[in-house]
């Protein structure tokens, strides 16, 4: 993969403990997202003054912990086999109270030269960064002016990260639905300070579906100023996530990422049923972190019922919903999918990125080997997409 253009479209960087309450205008500054250690030894995530709810204590010091831990879980369950410790043991690995968020941080995810030095490690051009504190916070914060707030700071800060790394690191600013008009004023913003695209999370504090016409300014300044939307999983609240039809089975980290997607799938749906790319013919939208594999089924379906029910009457395009996904969308593959050499034909080979999710743990950290098998029985065009000419061209990276 040496010689051809390899970019990584979702990489993260780990964020500063202090990013908040440097970056955060002197109004909100009281108000900062923080990190300070509790009673019982953790660390615990501050949000507006308030210890985080969903993240558990402890995480905080596994954020950058892509590749670790897997031989302490596995030796922990094949102990509870034996029965050697108690079940309840075995629901998570919980890690020492002396680790902390910053000790758990992996190389190149603070610190901008070293992550480029790890681009040349691994024979990368280019990667497109996202953030990881700021993946959990939006769940547990309704206030629609603060959130805006929490996203102008890392915006700026992001931007001033990779303001150095002539061009390889792409800052990806963060948006907020909350004030969709707040938040197409932010896009302008932090585009002119030199990001190249945005996300959402697969969510909205107000409810309001993602595609509705609410949000219109923001699909409109994102299609004037000619840079791809993208929807990222993250944090969900509690009464919105799809998960929590089960009892007492929170425990079960294993199945909950194994469906972490599909908000991201009911979000993008969204764009479809309110129409959003019949009004708005120039947008880009990038699918994250969701897989890829799903995206054959989906549009079959989409475009069936679509075409041949009732049901299609209440979607507001004029098109199937295919020939918008492959005149406007993009979507990440796992280098660890299958399925994507043999999807292209149907979808498109111009239509797939590749993500590392570096560094975060729910990925394993062998994806460069893993992205070597994911592109071997592809085609030479379907290739070059995937490994890097999409994303570049989604992007406007050339």
């Amino acid at each position: 993969m040496t010689t051809e253009l390899v970019i990584d479209c979702d990489g993260h960087i780990l964020e500063p403990p202090d990013l908040w309450e440097t970056y955060l205008e002197p109004t909100y500054r009281d108000r900062a997202l923080r990190i300070r250690v509790g009673a019982d030894g953790f660390e615990h995530l501050l949000i507006d003054g308030r210890p985080s709810t969903i993240a558990r204590p402890g995480q905080l010091a596994t954020l950058g912990g892509m590749g670790k831990r897997v031989d302490e879980a596995r030796e922990l369950r094949e102990r509870a086999l034996r029965g050697d410790v108690a079940p309840q043991d075995v629901r998570g690995v919980r890690p020492a109270a002396a680790e902390t968020y910053l000790g758990g941080a992996a190389f190149g995810t603070m610190d901008m030269k070293e992550r480029v030095q790890l681009l040349d490690r691994e024979g990368m051009a280019k990667a497109v960064l996202y953030p990881t504190l700021g993946l959990l916070w939006e769940a547990e914060l309704f206030d629609a002016e603060l959130s805006s707030a929490y996203c102008r700071a890392y915006n700026r800060w992001i931007a001033d990260f990779c303001r150095g790394s002539g061009g390889r690191l792409i800052p990806i600013a963060h948006l907020s639905l909350g004030d969709p008009m707040e938040a197409a004023r932010e896009l302008e913003r932090a585009v002119k300070d030199g990001c190249r695209g945005a996300f959402v999370c697969p969510f909205t504090i107000t409810r309001v579906p993602h595609g509705d016409p609410r949000h219109d300014a923001v699909f409109a300044a994102a299609q004037d100023l000619d840079v791809p939307l993208g929807v990222h999983p993250t944090f969900e609240p509690l009464a919105f996530n799809v998960h929590h039809r089960f009892d007492k089975f929170g425990w079960a980290v294993w199945y909950f990422n194994l469906f972490a997607g599909q908000g991201v799938q009911q979000a993008f749906a969204t764009f479809f049923q309110f129409g959003v790319f019949e009004r708005f013919p120039r947008l880009r939208v990038v699918v994250l972190e969701s897989q890829a594999g799903w995206i054959g089924y989906f549009l079959d379906r989409a475009d069936a019922t679509f075409t041949g029910t009732m049901l299609g009457a209440t979607v507001r395009l004029k098109e199937k919903p295919s020939y918008y996904f492959k005149r406007q969308c993009f979507i990440s593959a796992d280098p660890d999918e299958r399925t994507i050499a043999a999807l292209m034909p149907h979808v498109g080979e111009d239509k797939f990125f590749w993500a590392s999710d570096y560094p975060h743990p729910d990925h394993p950290g062998s994806y460069l080997e893993e992205l070597r098998g994911l592109v071997a029985p592809m085609t030479e065009s379907g290739r070059r997409g995937i490994l890097g000419e999409n994303v570049s061209r989604a992007y406007r990276l050339a």
